[in-house]
């Protein structure tokens, strides 16, 4: 698992070497391999803490967080229409990217503090407020893309506590129904409704909302079997495709590296979720599978999510690619997260006397 992980993040370098704006694409590579090496730390650190430390950190951690996003809230960075960063010096923070590890760890050790009445609907409820102050903190940032990862990490663990399927099916009936009121009372942003709309019409609009995804299909499509070349990518060398060396960096692949580069990095990402769902299923304790199913459903939710929404499948809603777009703040937390899931590994037996 440390090897594909590893394997992808050097893929990710020599891509963002190619997508990357000429004037900055010494500074993002070196960020991006200084910030893997920190986060291997990170990841050794979350691997060597013990079950039970996790539960006695998780209030601790879980308000610190919930403090920084509001801090975000107060005297967060604007950029392009949103606040999400906290300038800390020469470095910037994207608090919403470690909230997802802390609401694996902090709604797992909820479930495990309420293990003898998991399948309660009083539980249910109270797993739900757990997660809903996270999330509305980050949905008003704007950021769709990470709140709806933050409520995929919350079906991730659900599921693995055990929680009623019954609950989960009337919820998502409720979240229907409250799509479309949100969506009649303008709560959305506009962006994010044309997002929606582009998905089913992407010409309505190919100069605005329809952009993105109209020049990342052209860019994957003439890839090909085998791709344009390593930088000889037409729609990627002439920045035709925004933002694509962060949350549109598959389009790269696509052209350059064409369906074989494609692939293989698709073959990573399956190695990589097989192996957490084996974890999950092997681990004999609590804590661990629900951890281990907060991270699976994390990894899948990026992973479908990006990859769909450059080929034109998915709404754009601005996930990164886990482990290979450009982001010192995503690259540190989904390290650690796969530091989590090792850590499971090492103590999936009981120990028994």
């Amino acid at each position: 698992m440390l090897t594909v992980v590893v394997t992808i993040i050097l893929y990710g370098v020599f891509a963002i070497y190619s997508a990357a704006p000429s004037k900055y694409v010494a500074s993002y590579v070196q960020k991006q391999i200084a910030t893997g090496i920190v986060g291997l730390v990170f990841l050794t650190l979350a691997a060597s803490l013990d079950d039970h430390i996790l539960p006695r950190l998780s209030r601790w951690v879980y308000w610190a967080t919930v403090a920084a996003l509001l801090f975000v809230d107060i005297a967060g960075r604007h950029s392009k229409g949103a606040q999400r960063w906290l300038d800390l010096g020469p470095l910037q923070l994207q608090p919403s990217e470690p909230a997802k590890v802390v609401l694996i760890v902090t709604l797992a050790a909820f479930f495990l503090s309420h293990y003898d009445e998991i399948r309660e609907l009083r539980t249910f409820i109270l797993s739900l407020v757990h997660v809903a102050l996270p999330l509305f903190l980050v949905f008003k940032q704007p950021d769709l893309g990470t709140s709806l990862v933050l409520a995929s990490i919350w079906i991730g663990v659900s599921l693995a506590a055990g929680v009623r399927w019954k609950y989960m099916l009337a919820l998502a009936a409720m979240g229907v129904v409250g799509f479309f009121i949100l969506w009649n009372t303008n709560v959305f942003q506009d962006y994010q409704k044309k997002r929606v709309v582009t998905l089913m019409h992407p010409e309505a609009d190919a100069q605005g909302a329809g952009y993105h995804v109209k020049q990342s299909k052209i860019a994957i499509g003439s890839g090909q079997l085998l791709g344009k070349g390593y930088r000889h990518g037409t729609q990627s060398q002439y920045a035709f495709i925004p933002e694509q060396h962060t949350d549109f960096i598959f389009t790269v692949v696509g052209e350059e590296l064409g369906f074989v580069g494609s692939a293989a990095l698709i073959i990573l990402y399956w190695i990589l979720i097989a192996r957490v769902a084996m974890i999950m299923q092997a681990t004999e304790e609590t804590l661990g599978r629900m951890m281990a199913g907060g991270v699976l459903a994390m990894l899948l939710f990026h992973v479908v999510m990006n990859i769909g929404m450059t080929m034109g499948i998915m709404p754009v809603v601005g996930v990164p690619l886990p482990f290979f777009s450009y982001g010192p703040s995503s690259l540190l937390s989904m390290l650690t997260a796969m530091g989590l899931v090792m850590g499971v590994y090492r103590r999936r037996h009981r120990i028994a006397f």
